[in-house]
């Protein structure tokens, strides 16, 4: 069976989705399509050389009787809508982070898949699918460093746009190391704390960058993270776990080291999508082949919701600069792993 996707946002990782489920993975294609700039929707359609109906709105998308799962790659505003209409629909969907701009959106679709009875939803949190974090995660699970003591973690852009802000540090940038450390770590959030440390003199006024952003989990881990997204000089992910008899990193991508004028050199990468293609990949394909077997198994609507409270809690400890609590209601019994 060939799986019948609706995707809702043509932008450009709407764009990427749309290109790997119809180019590079298998078992799925995308039938249907809808965006607010709808001309921009046929166009990019053109650009990939891809034929899919394309609607005025995500809700003609998710109502059509030809799409069996929706993919939610809108405008980041509008994807508690749209998840919470595919809920009520009875469809699979897949939402890019966030999934909602709140915890209180997230809870509102976390109340309402339960009440539907069946997971329906994916948050696109990709790291976990990472075959980096995937053997870092191994390595702590199979006890080869002992009980994980401490993360030293960095997010690191090469730099961003003028409506940057410093509280979308957290919000789009932190939010991956959010969900992927609680996994790595099987734990949760207990206090977090943000440190500015001097600005770079190539932030603006609207963003204090760099920041530090540190943890304690429930078990009593340590993670202090560092955000820095105008570093220059590339796109940089690094997560090393310190335990009670070794310590274990995160692999460095694959990448040609080269002498030349008397220099050894190792490129780096610039762009989050090159850094994360292989992720992307595997958590599609992930999804299509769950969706088929009608048992989701990817980060759910609970890990996001798990996300957007800790996000919260950064947002107050960026404003107070306190040690801010990250209160977390016991985990229900229909998202028991």
């Amino acid at each position: 069976m060939t799986l019948k996707l609706g995707v809702i946002g043509t932008g450009a990782i709407g764009q990427e989705h749309i290109r790997r489920c119809n180019n590079v993975l298998q078992g799925a294609r995308v039938v249907a399509v809808s965006d607010i700039n709808v001309e921009g929707a046929r166009a990019a359609l053109q650009r990939l050389n891809i034929d899919a109906e394309v609607y005025e709105n995500g809700h003609q998308v998710i109502n059509s009787p030809d799409v069996d799962a929706v993919l939610v790659t809108s405008w980041d505003p509008t994807h508690e809508e749209f998840t919470l209409a595919a809920i009520k629909a009875g469809k699979p969907v897949f939402c890019e982070k966030p999934l909602a701009m709140s915890a209180d959106g997230c809870r509102r679709i976390v109340d309402a898949e339960i009440a539907h009875g069946k997971r329906l939803v994916q948050v696109g949190f990709m790291r976990p699918y990472d075959a980096g974090y995937r053997a870092l995660k191994k390595v702590i699970a199979d006890g080869e460093i002992g009980e994980p003591l401490m993360l030293h973690c960095a997010h690191r852009n090469q730099s961003v746009g003028e409506n940057y802000t410093t509280d979308m540090a957290i919000t789009n940038t932190l939010i991956h190391e959010l969900d992927v450390l609680r996994w790595l770590t099987e734990d949760d959030y207990k206090t977090v704390q943000v440190v500015f440390p001097r600005v770079t003199s190539k932030s603006h006024a609207n963003l204090k960058d760099p920041q530090i952003v540190l943890f304690e989990t429930q078990k009593g881990i340590r993670i202090d993270v560092e955000i820095f997204v105008n570093c220059a000089y590339g796109y940089d992910i690094q997560c090393e776990v310190v335990g009670e008899e070794g310590i274990a990193k995160l692999p460095e991508p694959s990448a040609i080291q080269t002498r030349k004028n008397a220099c050894l050199g190792t490129p780096l990468l610039t762009d989050w999508k090159d850094r994360f293609t292989d992720a992307y990949d595997v958590e599609l394909q992930a999804f299509i082949n769950d969706v088929k077997s009608g048992q989701l198994t990817g980060p759910s609507a609970w890990d996001g919701f798990a996300a957007s409270v800790a996000a919260d809690a950064c947002l107050k400890a960026q404003n107070s600069g306190a040690i801010e609590p990250v209160t977390m209601p016991p985990r229900p019994a229909f998202y028991a792993k």
